[in-house]
């Protein structure tokens, strides 16, 4: 069985009246039935979340980018923790003086200079720092 037809199978599972749409009381059923508790209010809050369309239901496109996009948002939480431990003094980029501060940390000791260039080269918008969108297209090269 091809991964599209296992998420069909599951989110018809889910779907109970078969409208194609997954209602936060369906989720709430689903969820009772492993035995498990949602309640009414965070059922809600999920199905929002899922729901890219604004009609306060899950269709199955947005189940299907929930169930493959949970690897990627691993990799994105991840990356957060990584970049937060390189800027470190909590101005949402990172600096020459804090990328010089970790690598010191890292056992590698470079110049301010050498950190500039290192920055320089992922510094798309060219304001001398690395923000979190340049961070994570540094790391995903």
């Amino acid at each position: 069985m091809d991964k599209q037809s296992q998420y069909e199978r599951v989110f018809n599972y889910f779907d109970e009246n078969g409208d194609g749409k997954i209602s936060p009381s369906e989720l709430r059923q689903c969820v009772e039935a492993i035995g498990e508790e949602l309640s009414a209010e965070d059922a809600e809050s999920a199905v929002a979340f899922l729901d890219t369309d604004g009609d306060g239901l899950v269709g199955f496109d947005d189940f299907v980018k929930f169930v493959d996009g949970g690897k990627e948002e691993d990799k994105v939480n991840d990356l957060r923790e990584a970049f937060k431990m390189y800027e470190m003094d909590g101005s949402g980029c990172i600096t020459p003086r804090s990328l010089k501060r970790m690598l010191s940390r890292l056992g590698e000791s470079r110049s301010i200079d050498d950190c500039q260039n290192m920055i320089a080269q992922f510094d798309l918008d060219g304001d001398g720092v690395l923000d979190f969108y340049e961070f994570k297209v540094m790391m995903l090269l």
